[in-house]
C-alpha cells in the first residue's frame, strides 16, 4: 500500500454511539435553556453549544467531546470533553453511554460530581440529574426540539 493510499482512521463505535445526542435540546429543571450537539467534520468530535441559566446565572459556552489524542499517542480510553465558558471557565468531563444511560463525570470517571440521565424509548428525552459532592445537585430534563 502506498503512503497516499493508507487507510484513514475512523471514529470507533463507542464514540459513534453519542450520535443520539445530535440535535437541539430544550433543557429544564435546575438549569433552563437550550443546548445543541453537532459532529465536527470527520466525526471524531462532537461540539456542544450551551445557552443556559442556572440560579439566575447565565451559562454560555462550547464543549468539545471526543477521545483525547496527544502528539503521536493512541486515543484515550475514555471519551473526554472540555467546556469553555463565556466567563472564563474551563471544565473537563468524561462521557459514558451504557445502553440508554448517559453518565457525564465531572473531571474523571468515578468522580463524586456527575450527571446521570436515561434516554426515553423514542430517544427524544433524557431525564436525570446532576449530583455534586456534599449532597448538592439538581434534576434535569432534556427534550429534543430538532
Amino acid at each position: 500500500m502506498t503512503e497516499n493510499a493508507q487507510r484513514m482512521p475512523e471514529p470507533d463505535a463507542e464514540l459513534r454511539s453519542l450520535e443520539r445526542l445530535v440535535g437541539t435540546w430544550k433543557v429544564s429543571g435546575g438549569a433552563e435553556g437550550e443546548v445543541t450537539y453537532r459532529w465536527m467534520e470527520g466525526g471524531f468530535f462532537l461540539a456542544q453549544d450551551i445557552v443556559l441559566e442556572h440560579d439566575g446565572r447565565p451559562i454560555k459556552g462550547i464543549e468539545i467531546i471526543g477521545r483525547e489524542r496527544r502528539f503521536e499517542a493512541e486515543p484515550s480510553e475514555d471519551i473526554k470533553s472540555r467546556y469553555y465558558g463565556s466567563q472564563g471557565d474551563t471544565l473537563d468531563y468524561v462521557y459514558e453511554l451504557e445502553g440508554d444511560v448517559l453518565t457525564i463525570w465531572g473531571g474523571e470517571k468515578g468522580s463524586p460530581a456527575y450527571f446521570k440521565g436515561t434516554f426515553s424509548a423514542d430517544g427524544d428525552t433524557v431525564t436525570g440529574g446532576w449530583v455534586y459532592p456534599g449532597g448538592g445537585g439538581y434534576e434535569s430534563t432534556m427534550t429534543r426540539v430538532e
